[in-house]
């Protein structure tokens, strides 16, 4: 028991014991701890403040960078436009090159038309050319400019060649003086010249020879001496009918025509429409004073429808007023036909001519054109018949058409009045007889 006792005593000492040394071993490794701890804060506080510092310095550098990126798009920009700016020039220097060159290749081919010659060696500039150019056309134009007086020869318009005095006036007219004849030239091809027929100047051309300048001058002002330039012709009526071509004739055929119906007709109705109211008188003296008999007796000599007319009614007057009437109407009607004659084909040419003018129009334009596709457009001349032909057709038509859709239509203005006449007094005759009848 003792024993027992003893061995839970010493149990318990030692677990005393044991109990202290780990109590002592805890609180070491709690002190070394805590230091750890107290280290460890330290170094996470100072690796903050490194951290915080590091960062301002990155956020710092952003700064500078971002400024540093921005300034360089704008530099980037302003390049960008300058380079623009450069390409810009570079054209238009490029452009403004070739353009040197052509005023100058230009100049060359035209002042050696006048035996003036270019340097033409590539080590001359184009700006040196272009001011010699300069200088050279300056003193051509000088020359040009001036009378210039030279012997030479011209043709004259029989083709006979007169040598004598050439005065040129600049570049564009000149004069002849020679024995046979004088006055202004004009190009005969070839750079000849020949004395032209359209003007009278022969006094003119001697004055200038003389230094005298007149007031007034007769010239020939010319482009260039190559082409030969054909003498003026006043056009006659010959060459009109000649150019409208054979539906032209036709169109003046149909007018000549047209105004002989047009007199014919003028006579008819001066025939139809004479002695109306002489034979009106006549017959309502004779019917006031004797009888139908006596009236029909007195109009015997005269003649027209009017007379025919009245000389119906007498021969019917007693009958019933709506039969005599009837048999002024018929009358009027049948002399309408004589009246009227004529008229209707006066009036039908006046409608066809303008459509034969559009016919030679029509025509012409086709010549036109066969021509333009075989030859070309190069010489005007061979144009001017079928355009002549177009326009001188047309022309025609219109001349005769107008003057006979106007007399035409006022004669049957004329025959209308001239059958209201009759039926008027043809009434006026019943009217005077049924009168005296009643009285």
């Amino acid at each position: 028991m003792k024993k027992l006792y003893f061995l839970l005593i010493s149990l318990f000492i030692m677990t005393a014991l044991q109990a202290d040394e780990l109590s002592d071993a805890y609180q070491k490794e709690y002190a070394f701890l805590k230091e750890q701890k107290i280290e460890l804060q330290s170094r996470l506080k100072k690796e903050n403040f490194q951290h915080q510092q590091e960062l301002s310095h990155v956020a710092s550098k952003l700064k500078m960078l971002q400024s540093k990126l921005l300034t360089l798009s704008k530099e980037g920009e302003s390049t960008k436009e300058q380079l623009t700016k450069l390409n810009q020039e570079f054209g238009k220097t490029v452009d403004n090159s070739e353009i040197l060159t052509s005023i100058v290749s230009q100049a060359k081919d035209t002042l050696e038309s006048y035996n003036v010659k270019i340097p033409d060696s590539n080590t001359t500039a184009d700006e040196k050319k272009l001011s010699i150019a300069f200088d050279k056309a300056t003193g051509l134009f000088r020359t040009l400019s001036s009378l210039q007086k030279s012997k030479g020869s011209f043709y004259l318009p029989n083709g006979e060649i007169a040598k004598g005095e050439i005065v040129k006036i600049g570049n564009i007219a000149a004069y002849g003086v020679a024995k046979k004849a004088s006055g202004a030239l004009a190009p005969a091809g070839g750079g000849k010249y020949k004395l032209w027929n359209a003007v009278s100047s022969s006094d003119d051309a001697k004055a200038i020879l003389s230094g005298k300048i007149p007031k007034n001058l007769d010239i020939f002002i010319y482009e260039n001496l190559d082409k030969d330039v054909a003498y003026t012709k006043k056009k006659t009526l010959k060459d009109t009918l000649k150019a409208g071509g054979i539906i032209g004739y036709v169109i003046l055929a149909l007018g000549a025509f047209g105004l002989l119906l047009l007199l014919l007709r003028v006579f008819v109705l001066l025939f139809a429409g004479s002695n109306v109211n002489k034979i009106t008188k006549i017959v309502v003296q004779k019917l006031k004073d004797g009888s139908k008999t006596d009236a029909l007796d007195a109009i015997k000599k005269y003649n027209g429808s009017t007379a025919r007319v009245i000389k119906a009614v007498l021969r019917n007057l007693g009958r019933d007023r709506e039969h005599i009437e009837d048999i002024v109407t018929e009358n009027v009607i049948n002399e309408s036909s004589n009246i009227d004659k004529f008229g209707n084909f006066v009036l039908v040419i006046a409608a066809v001519a303008p459509l034969l003018g559009l016919l030679g129009t029509v025509t012409g334009m086709i010549h036109t054109f066969d021509i333009i596709a075989e030859f070309g457009t190069g010489d005007p001349k061979l144009l001017s018949g079928g355009i002549s032909e177009a326009l001188v057709t047309t022309e025609f038509g219109l001349i005769v058409a107008i003057p006979l859709l106007l007399l035409g239509n006022l004669l049957s203005g004329w025959a209308e009045s001239i059958k209201n006449s009759m039926e008027q007094n043809a009434l006026h005759v019943i009217n005077v007889y049924e009168k005296n009848r009643a009285s």
